[in-house]
Formats: C-alpha cells, sequence, structure tokens
C-alpha cells in the first residue's frame, strides 16, 4: 500500500487507515466479535493498513484491550492511534482534561495496549474547566518520557456549539493555535467525506500550511456511503446511528442520490478493468485520498471483507472526470443543530 507521512516528525503510515471502534463500542453489539476482529486487524496489517485508530472510552477500555491482544507479536507491523480526555458514565460522557488524570491514563493505555509507546496520542476533546495548555502540556511530558511519540488533537463532533455566523471548525483552530505554542500538533482528526466536506473549508488547508497530517475520520458516512445500507431498515438501540439526524429513514431515502453517484463512478471504473470490482465504498475514500499527501482515511470496520476493500482504495486513481461528478453532488440533507 501506497505509505504517507503525518506531521513534521514524519511518522509514516499506510495511506488508509482502520479505526478499531466499530469492532467493541457504538455500532451493533450483537455482530461483535472477539476472535473475528482479531482476524479483522490481522488482514488490515496484512494489506499495509498499519494506522490503528483507538481510545480508552471506546467499551470503555475494552477496544484498547482487544487491539493489545491483536497486536501480540506484529507491535512492529502497526502504527498506534489512541486518545485521551473522555470518561464513560452511565448516561453520560464527561472531559477530564488535567495532567495528573492524563498521564495516569496513559499508563493505562500503555498496559491495555501492551506496548511500551503509543505512535500518536490524541486529545479526544478539551476540558472546559482546564486550560487547554495545561492538558497539551502534560501530554508533551509524556513525549519527552517516551511513552508517546506525537501528539493529536480530535475536532470530531465539532458541529455543536457554534455561535451565529462562525464557521464549523473555528474553534477548533483557535485550539490549535494555542497548544502548538506549547508543543506541536503531528495531525488533527475530524470528520470529512463525501457527504460532510466541511473540513476543506479552513481545516484541512490550516492543517497542509503547517506540515500538519490529517485524519479523516467517517469517511465513509458512518457506512451510509457503502450503498449496504437500507432506508428504514433500523438500526440496533446501541448503534449511534439509531440516533443520528442523517440516519432516519427520511433522510436516509433523500440522500440515495449520493449514493447513486458514487455507484455510477464505481460501474465506469469496473467496466473499464474487467474482473476487478470497485465498490463506492473504494469511490468515497479515493475522494478523501485525493484531497492531499497529507490527508489519511481512518474508515471504521469490524470484518475482513471490509478491511480488504478498504485497502483497495488506496490503488484507486479517480479522474477529473469522477472529481467533478463528486462536486456536482446534492449536499447530504439532515439537521445537526
Amino acid at each position: 500500500m501506497e505509505r504517507r507521512t503525518i506531521g513534521a516528525a514524519a511518522l509514516e503510515v499506510g495511506a488508509v487507515g482502520l479505526g478499531c471502534m466499530p469492532m467493541s463500542w457504538a455500532y451493533s453489539g450483537s455482530r461483535q466479535r472477539g476472535a473475528a476482529s482479531l482476524r479483522t486487524v490481522h488482514a488490515a496489517l496484512d494489506r499495509g493498513t498499519t494506522l490503528l485508530d483507538t481510545a480508552d472510552m471506546y467499551g470503555p477500555f475494552t477496544n484498547e484491550l482487544l487491539v493489545g491482544r491483536a497486536l501480540k507479536g506484529r507491535r512492529a507491523e502497526a502504527f498506534v492511534s489512541t486518545k485521551v480526555g473522555l470518561l464513560v458514565g452511565e448516561q453520560h460522557i464527561v472531559a477530564n482534561g488535567r495532567p495528573g488524570y492524563v498521564k495516569r491514563a496513559c499508563d493505562a493505555s500503555l498496559r491495555r495496549l501492551q506496548t511500551d509507546v503509543i505512535d500518536l496520542y490524541q486529545l479526544h476533546r478539551e476540558d472546559p474547566e482546564v486550560p487547554v495548555e495545561e492538558t497539551w502540556g502534560a501530554m508533551a511530558e509524556l513525549v519527552s518520557a517516551g511513552k508517546v511519540r506525537a501528539l493529536g488533537l480530535c475536532a470530531v463532533g465539532a458541529r455543536s456549539g457554534r455561535g451565529p455566523g462562525s464557521r464549523l471548525h473555528d474553534g477548533t483552530i483557535r485550539t490549535l493555535e494555542r497548544v502548538q505554542q506549547v508543543f506541536p500538533v503531528s495531525a488533527v482528526q475530524a470528520e470529512l467525506s463525501v457527504w460532510s466536506p466541511e473540513a476543506l473549508e479552513t481545516l484541512l488547508p490550516w492543517c497542509e500550511a503547517r506540515g500538519v497530517g490529517f485524519l479523516a475520520a467517517m469517511p465513509l458516512g458512518n457506512g451510509f456511503l457503502t450503498g449496504t445500507l437500507t432506508p428504514g431498515e433500523g438500526f440496533e438501540r446501541d448503534d449511534l446511528r439509531a440516533r443520528h439526524p442523517r440516519f432516519t429513514a427520511e433522510m436516509m431515502a433523500a440522500n440515495q442520490p449520493i449514493v447513486v453517484g458514487l455507484r455510477r463512478i464505481a460501474a465506469r471504473h469496473s467496466a473499464a478493468a474487467p474482473g476487478a470490482e470497485v465498490t463506492p465504498a473504494q469511490v468515497a475514500l479515493a475522494w478523501v485520498l485525493s484531497r492531499g499527501r497529507h490527508v489519511v482515511p481512518v474508515p471504521g470496520a469490524k470484518r475482513e471483507r471490509w478491511v480488504a476493500e478498504n485497502a483497495g482504495a488506496a490503488g484507486l486513481r479517480l479522474t477529473a472526470r469522477d472529481l467533478a461528478e463528486v462536486a456536482g453532488l446534492p449536499a447530504a440533507l439532515g439537521s445537526w443543530d
């Protein structure tokens, strides 16, 4: 697989990453299988998908434990990215950016992941009660201690809390500029996909101008852009899409023209190379990859079939005609506010 670099430290990863969260949290709990997930991680590594993205809150904790088991004997092949800063309660999630907590959480993540060092340690959310410089400073001390190689910041979920006239990632950029004064940011993780392209406006250019890597979260639109979901079919109660404003039956039906457009492009590429079937998901990932050499999509998956398909997107090159067609697709519908 093509390799890409993250941040000024030039940390090298496969062009397509693997989001490990669906293996143990937030998506269809009845379909989560530990043994199958281990095989999925191994299949990803076999195909050059080296960036494995997890977080201590996923589970909580169970996802890191799973990744740790999967990496036994294969740690040198992987680029391990995990996150800190969120605590999961019975019915709520709260931020904790206190320096002491961050250091304890890192040690706990290292134990669960069964590794001596975390390649990329990301701040999941800023704690409103702790100056972000203090949180980031504690994370920087972990780099100095050799427990972490590089630091990243997550902007996932930044749609909420915007003031009138503000752009989606204005707040994230202000935070990035503050923490950059403390220690370099190697990567930013934020949603970017065909149906959620807002990061292209300001956040992606900010990263490119500063040599900061961009991890594209939800590049397949939580599965919608794969074309495998049926409007009105419903989701299990523990599946985050059951409460997602774009996954009501009405909105899924209204947004089908986006999937139709991706299918049209996929069919054209399949016809041009008989025997090599191209899927809508691969077109969606190839579009994200085309946004810049500093961009690494991180699609979530829990089956070997999907990681193989996602890895194949790294070899798909979209033409000018393809990109123009994607640009001409209707904007996704659904209320976020």
